[in-house]
């Protein structure tokens, strides 16, 4: 499966065990880089789907004059 295919939350769990393996510090060089620029392509990955998701939320949330308006998300 690609990074394309995984779940925001699928890209998060592979990151955190990402970042586990290199903090151990036990791994060879080309794995550590290896991991590291899976872990850089998850992250960027994971922001545009942030992102995505942060101008989905405006566009539904419009104001009278039907323009959109950002609302501070409120804790439930």
């Amino acid at each position: 499966m690609s990074d394309k295919e995984l779940s925001f939350e699928q890209s998060l769990a592979r990151l955190d065990e990402i970042v586990r393996h290199l903090e151990k510090g036990d791994l060879p060089l080309q794995d550590s880089l290896t991991l590291f620029t899976e872990g850089t392509a998850l992250l960027k990955r994971c922001n545009e789907m942030l992102d995505a998701a942060e101008q989905t939320v405006v566009k539904l949330k419009k104001g009278p004059d039907r323009e959109p308006v950002e609302l501070p998300f409120e804790d439930e």
